[in-house]
């Protein structure tokens, strides 16, 4: 990515501004999708189109090269963009791991050949990428994973199961991490790898989630082949990268799309509360209040982590703030939305349109806490590295992976 720090001439920023503007204004014109949409399709289409046309308009991967599909342009650019994008509905909402997580970790780890190949697809949203690290017996624990890809010549054969990939159904590629050498202690002999989701061998399997929906997968791989050259990153160091990838993964849902302040669920609950007769109520203004201040402190710990990166380098765990700043947000709004809907927060009837919305977001918001990492993950990395506190004695670290009885493995195996 672009490491230009340069300040835009007035003239020159104020160009660029009403040119974000103009497109925003044809194209940021928020959408409903028409019926239900369990498994997501409607929706990643329309975001789509959206992303299409800003890469055709050269608004798509602002700060990323030209050569490889990007904008070219500086972070100055990219913070206007962000600025004005703030003011739009939000278009892109089902490409925060394709664009979040796997672009980046594309661009600062990914050869050229892997650049060229596949970033310049991934900012306009002709291919979408997710992430395949969690297994059935390595979910907070990722180290604990027994995916295994040995070499076979020129090409790594996969075997395994992942579990909780978000759109993998849709997905044409991911990041994958698997187990290279279980004779290193369990932090180790881990690599990264480019996996083609349609390859014989992917079994994709939904899962049903308590609001209706089915956008998580359970995958399945049998004597996967991998093209060495889709390594990413030095054989045996992908803990290293994955590190780096959930660091991304948590500035992205820490910081979201936007720049500024931004409070978008505290203007939809408090739009509720007013047409339901409930704005009065002081309970509910009290937590309309909080819930404003915590949204408000999420926006400026975002700008704060932005402002903080260097482009092209990896986040630091500050971003897991921001993180648990959504953990929170998405409990205070729970309260709230049953406070103020009543019997709608917790039931609707088969034949709603709208207020179906109520209950499922109470729903889908206990997942806040646990996706992208547990709130209790976040404080031990808050702890421990922005902290300075004693981390948490490991009686595991010299004992090599496969003397460990972790995940569903037993000793020896």
């Amino acid at each position: 990515m672009s490491d230009l720090e340069t300040q835009l001439d007035p003239a020159e920023a104020e160009a660029f501004r009403a040119r974000c503007r103009a497109f925003l204004d044809e194209h940021a014109t928020g959408y409903t999708i028409d019926g239900p949409d369990p498994r997501s399709e409607k929706e990643l289409a329309i975001n789509k189109v959206f992303q299409q046309a800003a890469a055709a308009a050269g608004l798509a991967g602002i700060t990323y090269p030209a050569e490889y599909g990007g904008a070219g342009l500086t972070k100055a650019h990219e913070r206007i963009w962000r600025e004005e994008y703030g003011k739009s509905p939000d278009m892109t909402t089902q490409l925060t791991i394709s664009h979040g997580m796997c672009l980046p970790m594309l661009a600062e780890y990914g050869t050229h050949e892997q650049k060229e190949a596949f970033l310049g697809d991934n900012i306009a949203a002709r291919t979408l990428w997710c992430q395949m690290f969690s297994e059935p017996g390595a979910g907070s624990d990722v180290a604990s994973l027994q995916t295994r890809a040995v070499l076979d010549g020129d090409e790594w054969i996969l075997n395994g199961q992942k579990v909780w990939t978000t759109l993998a159904h849709l997905c044409d590629y991911g990041i994958v991490i698997a187990r290279t050498d279980p004779e290193q202690v369990k932090h180790r002999g881990i690599s990264m790898f480019i996996l083609d989701m349609k390859a014989p061998g992917v079994e994709i399997r939904a899962i049903n989630q308590i609001d209706g929906g089915r956008h998580f997968n359970e995958i399945f791989f049998t004597d996967v082949r991998i093209p060495k050259s889709w390594q990413i990153g030095p054989l045996n160091e992908g803990w290293r990268l994955a590190t780096a990838m959930l660091m991304y993964e948590r500035v992205a849902i820490g910081t979201g799309s936007k720049s500024g302040i931004s409070t978008p669920t505290f203007k939809y609950l408090a739009k509720e509360a007013t047409q339901r007769g409930k704005n009065a109520d002081p309970l509910v203004r009290q937590g309309l209040v909080q819930l404003y201040s915590e949204e408000t402190t999420r926006s400026l710990v975002a700008m704060r982590t932005r402002d903080e990166l260097k482009a092209g380098k990896t986040p630091g765990p500050g971003g897991s703030l921001g993180k648990l700043h959504a953990g929170r947000i998405a409990r205070m709004s729970r309260s709230l939305v049953l406070e103020i809907t009543g019997p709608e927060g917790i039931a609707w009837t088969a034949d709603s349109e709208d207020t179906d919305k109520h209950a499922k977001s109470v729903l889908r918001s206990f997942s806040a806490n646990i996706a992208g990492g547990t709130d209790e993950i976040q404080k031990n990395i808050i702890g421990d590295r922005v902290l300075g506190l004693p981390r948490d004695i490991s009686v595991d670290v010299q004992v090599p992976f496969k003397d460990l009885k972790v995940g569903t493995q037993k000793a020896n195996d």
